[in-house]
This record gives structure tokens, sequence and C-alpha cells, in this order.
């Protein structure tokens, strides 16, 4: 892959900041952003097909938008789960009525979503999953609970990887369901608080929750592959996005490194020279990657997914630890107010090397992908179960 950008790459550019200048400053709720980036076409740039309001932009102009994006500190996404999960996978995997009904409202900006995969006791080990749904007549309805769901207290629709056939084990009698969220009494969604003190995550419990039998995706019983194969999309371009937010981050604590003459230590500049150097091999590990990406834009190497994960979030964990070594003593406190319910707050720094303990586990632990690397990839025997 050539990793320079060329001219149209640079004509893409000076619309997407002249854009983003124009826009990006404004007042605005999370719903009407992502309903300002639709109307003009800004979401979906990436997917494989055209025709559902989105532009369409290869993929150096795609890095080109995430790099604009974060320069212009544009508010955070509400809709990446719908656009670049759910979409990609129904462009993939769906029917034209699928494609029809819920790709022009993701590019809209209109439909957001969240993911419903993990469930207690079935995080990383996904096969093990145990929520069920029971086929009637036209609708399925879904009993069961899942757990670590990203914005789902925001969410219109939910995909969901259900358990079809009873008594199946693990990653046969799966399936993949499209689900509305606004099932007062039947889904009840609850926050997760976490150590930094935030709700990012959030517990799901289905009690009867319905949804259309021509909303399953990929076919009765084909839940694996389809998971797969959004789990692909997932660690595909998003990747590069989200390493845009880590050289932020990275940026932030090199300059305080400097300002308070952490930078003097031998020790710590050698941690941030790795940091640094680190996050352009990820870079480009990632170009590569997806410069080899098959036909629906999922990585060709089955196990580039699981390496890619494993470099991230070691990477963001030390950058985590980093940050609290180069504020030294100063990190164990934070600014407070008496006046406030909780007078500490977390300040960035300190809820980044928090919320970083987790970086290693959600998303696929570090030992699972080292196992699907293990056994897909290199071919070596299977863990006893």
């Amino acid at each position: 892959m050539d990793f320079e950008f060329g001219p149209a790459d640079d004509a893409f550019r000076a619309d997407a900041r002249a854009w983003l200048a124009a826009h990006a400053t404004r007042p605005t709720t999370p719903r009407t952003w992502e309903r300002e980036l639709g109307r003009d076409g800004w979401i979906g740039i990436g997917w494989a097909e055209a025709g559902y309001g989105n532009r369409q932009a290869g993929l150096s102009q795609q890095v080109v938008w995430a790099e604009e994006y974060a320069r212009a500190a544009a508010p955070a996404r509400v809709g990446h789960i719908g656009e670049n999960l759910l979409a990609p996978t129904l462009i993939a995997h769906g029917t034209a009525e699928q494609k029809a009904r819920f790709l022009p409202a993701i590019a809209r900006g209109d439909e957001l979503w969240c993911q419903g995969y993990s469930e207690p006791g079935a995080g990383s080990d996904l096969a093990g999953i145990r929520t069920a749904a029971v086929r009637d007549g036209d609708t399925y309805r879904i009993d069961g609970q899942k757990i670590w769901t990203s914005l789902a207290q925001d969410a219109d629709w939910c995909f969901v990887l259900v358990r079809t056939e009873p008594g199946s084990r693990r990653h046969h009698g799966l399936s993949f369901l499209l689900v509305p969220m606004d099932q007062p009494g039947r889904i009840d969604v609850r926050p997760i608080r976490q150590m930094t003190g935030t709700s990012e995550f959030n517990e799901v419990f289905f009690d009867g929750a319905e949804a259309r039998a021509g909303h399953l995706v990929g076919g009765e019983g084909n839940g694996w592959r389809v998971a797969m194969s959004l789990l692909g999309f997932e660690r595909g371009v998003s990747t590069l996005t989200q390493q845009i937010g880590f050289a932020e981050e990275l940026e932030r604590v090199i300059r305080l490194a400097l300002e308070s003459g952490a930078a003097g230590d031998p020790v710590l500049a050698d941690r941030l020279v790795r940091q640094w150097a680190e996050l352009r091999t990820m870079r480009f590990n990632a170009l590569r990657t997806l410069g080899s990406s098959d036909d629906e834009g999922a990585p060709a190497d089955p196990g580039a997914p699981s390496v890619a994960k494993l470099l991230w979030g070691g990477w963001h964990q030390r950058l985590g630890e980093l940050a609290m070594a180069v504020r030294g003593a100063a990190a164990a406190i934070g600014p407070y107010d008496w006046s406030r319910e909780r007078p500490y707050e977390l300040d960035a720094l300190q809820h980044l090397f928090l919320f970083t303990r987790a970086d290693t586990i959600y998303g696929g632990s570090d030992e699972i992908q080292r196992n699907i690397i293990a056994e897909r990839v290199l071919g070596l025997p299977r863990e006893p179960r």
C-alpha cells in the first residue's frame, strides 16, 4: 500500500477542513450533530456501497477525514456503532430490504445503534452466550441479559447475538437479530458506574422483547459468521480513527512532561519515545492490513484483527501508566469543589489511566486474542475446554 497522499486526497482534505471549520464549533447536542454530519453526506464515506445519502471515499480519504476530524476537535460521535459496525455488516450480509430500511437512516444520523454481544459469563468467550430468541410466526421473542453495552441508554436499535436453536452449544445455533430498543417493560437498560465515576457501559435485560423475523441478518443459525464478520469491520478502518485519538493523548502527555521537567528523566524520556515509535508502527500495520482487505472491506488476514487488538490494548494501557509517572505524586489527587455532591473529579489524564485498565479485557481479552492467533492462524492445538 502507498502511504502517501495524492492530489485528490489534498482536495478532499481541503473540503473536509472547510466543512468542519464551519460546523464543528457550533453548540449542538450529540443527535443534532449526527444529523448535521448526515445531511452533508459525511456518514458512511467508507461504505462499500453508495446510494444511501453517503459520500464515498477511498481508504486514504477516510484517513484524511479522521485526521481532520481530530484536528478540528469535533464533537464525540454517538453514531459510530451503526456507521462503522452494523452498516458494513448489512452491506456484506443483509437483504436488499434490510439495507433499504436501515442504511439511509444511519446515513442521515437519524437512528443510533448499540451492540448486544457480551453477557455475564460470556464476555471475551462470545460463543458461550445464553440469551435466547424463539420464533413466533413473524416475530422472535428474546429473553436474556447483555452487559458492557456501550450507548445502550441512547440507542434506538441494538444488533443482538442470540441463541435460536435450543440445546445448541458454542458457536452453533446462533443468530444475528436487529432489535428496537423502545420496548418499555420488555427491555431494561441499567447504566454501570465505573471507577472513573462515569457510565459509558450498560446492562441490558430482555424480557420477551420482540424482533421482526425480517430483521434476522444472514439467516437463522448463521449468527456466528455474521458476528465474526462484524468484528473484522470493528478492527478495520475505525482503528485508524482510534489511533488519531491516541496521538492526541500522547501529545498531551509529552507536553506535560516538557512543561514539568519530567522529560529530563532519561527513563521517562525513553518511555515517551517508545510510545511514539510504537504508535507509528501501529499506524503502518493498520494501513498495511487495510491495504490487503477483501472486497467487503474486512481484513483478508484472519489473524489481523487479533494482532491489532493486542497491539493497541497494551499500548494504550501503558500510555495511561506513563501519564501517571509523568505526573508523579500529584497524580494521586485532583481538583476538588466541596460544594459538589462528588467534590473530587478526575482530570483527563487520571480518567485515561483508570479507563485504560480495561483495555486488555474489553473487545476480547488478550488471552482470547492469543488463542485466536494460535488456533486459527498458526494451527496449534485448541486449548482444552
